[in-house]
C-alpha cells in the first residue's frame, strides 16, 4: 500500500478488562490485534475505559497486550484514559473520602493516578518515551505525502458526591483548553488531517423519560461545547471517542463525532477510518468473522 493514497486507522474503545483472570477476554483482544495486523492498518486508537478497575496492575494488561502483538509503539498505537482507568469508586466512596469538603484533595488524588498512567504509557505519547510528556498531547504522523494529527486530551473528570456520584460524567479541565488553543499548538497542525481524541460522548443519548434523562446527566461531558469550540479552531475534521458504548456516528457544530463503542459487550466489532491525500475520509463499522 502507498502512504501517498491513503491511511487506514482502527477505533478500539471500552475494553473494561477485568485484570489477569479475565482470560476469555484477553484472548478475544488478542483476537482483534491478530485482525488488525492481518489488515494492515496504519494505526490504532483506543478512547478510554481500558479497563474496568482503576489499577495501575491492570494497565499493565494492556501494555503487555500490545507489546506481545508488536503494537506498544508511538507509531503504531495512541489511547486515552476514561473514567474506570482513574477513578475507584470504592475507595472515592469510602466514609472519609465521601464527607471530606476539602474537593481539591479529590482532584490531586485523580492527577496522581493519570500522572501514573501517563507514565506507564508514554512511549506511545511521545517519540522518544522520555520527559515529562503526559495528556493533553498531540502526535504529528507523516504518512508520506499525508500529514494526520491526534490532539488527545483527558477528559475524566473528579468524583463528587454530588456532581459526580458515579464518577462517569466528563469535563476538560481549563488548562487544558487554554493549552489547546496557544498559537503554537495550531502552527503545528497546519496542513495536517486533525482527529480528537477523548472519552466522553458529546451525546449521549437524549431522550425524553425522566429516569433515562437522569442516566444521561451522570453520564454528561459537562462543558462539551468549549471542547467542541477548540476542536474547531484546530479545524479537527473528527473526533473519536466511547463511553456510551454506542457505535453511532454523528455531526455537532460541523464536526463529526465517532463512538467506538464498546469492546467488552461487542468484541467483534471495531470502527475503521480511511484517509486519503486529499483529505477525503470515509468510516465504517466492521465485523469480525470467525
Amino acid at each position: 500500500m502507498s502512504f501517498d493514497k491513503k491511511v487506514t486507522v482502527a477505533h478500539l474503545s471500552d475494553l473494561h478488562l477485568a485484570g489477569r483472570n479475565d482470560r476469555h477476554q484477553l484472548a478475544r483482544l488478542d483476537r482483534m490485534f491478530e485482525e488488525y495486523l492481518s489488515r494492515g492498518y496504519d494505526h490504532l486508537v483506543m478512547t478510554g475505559d481500558l479497563i474496568d478497575t482503576a489499577s495501575p496492575a491492570d494497565w499493565e494488561i494492556l501494555r503487555e497486550a500490545l507489546e506481545r502483538n508488536g503494537l506498544f509503539d508511538w507509531s503504531k498505537t495512541t489511547l486515552v484514559p476514561g473514567n474506570h482507568d482513574l477513578i475507584n469508586l470504592e475507595e472515592e466512596m469510602r466514609i472519609y473520602n465521601a464527607l471530606n469538603p476539602n474537593k481539591s484533595i479529590r482532584r490531586h488524588r485523580m492527577e496522581a493516578r493519570l500522572r501514573e498512567f501517563d507514565a506507564l504509557f508514554r512511549p506511545l505519547i511521545s517519540s522518544d518515551g522520555q520527559g515529562e510528556a503526559g495528556l493533553p498531547f498531540v502526535k504529528v504522523m507523516r504518512f508520506g505525502e499525508l500529514s494526520i494529527s491526534l490532539v488527545a486530551v483527558n477528559t475524566v473528570a473528579p468524583w463528587s458526591v454530588t456532581d459526580n456520584p458515579v464518577g462517569a460524567r466528563g469535563s476538560v479541565s481549563k488548562e487544558t483548553l487554554q493549552a489547546l488553543l496557544e498559537p503554537q499548538v495550531a502552527g503545528v497542525l497546519d496542513g495536517s488531517f486533525v482527529i480528537g481524541l477523548c472519552h466522553h460522548a458529546y451525546r449521549v443519548y437524549g431522550v425524553d423519560d425522566l429516569i433515562d434523562q437522569a442516566f444521561d446527566w451522570t453520564m454528561e461531558f459537562r462543558n462539551r461545547d468549549d471542547y467542541l469550540r477548540a476542536m474547531k479552531k484546530l479545524g479537527a475534521s473528527l473526533v473519536l471517542h466511547g463511553h456510551s458504548h454506542r457505535f453511532q456516528v454523528y455531526q455537532a457544530g460541523g464536526v463529526t463525532f465517532i463512538n467506538g463503542g464498546s469492546f467488552r459487550y461487542f468484541p467483534k466489532r471495531y470502527g475503521e477510518l480511511v484517509i486519503g491525500a486529499d483529505g477525503e475520509w470515509s468510516h465504517r463499522f466492521v465485523n469480525i468473522v470467525t
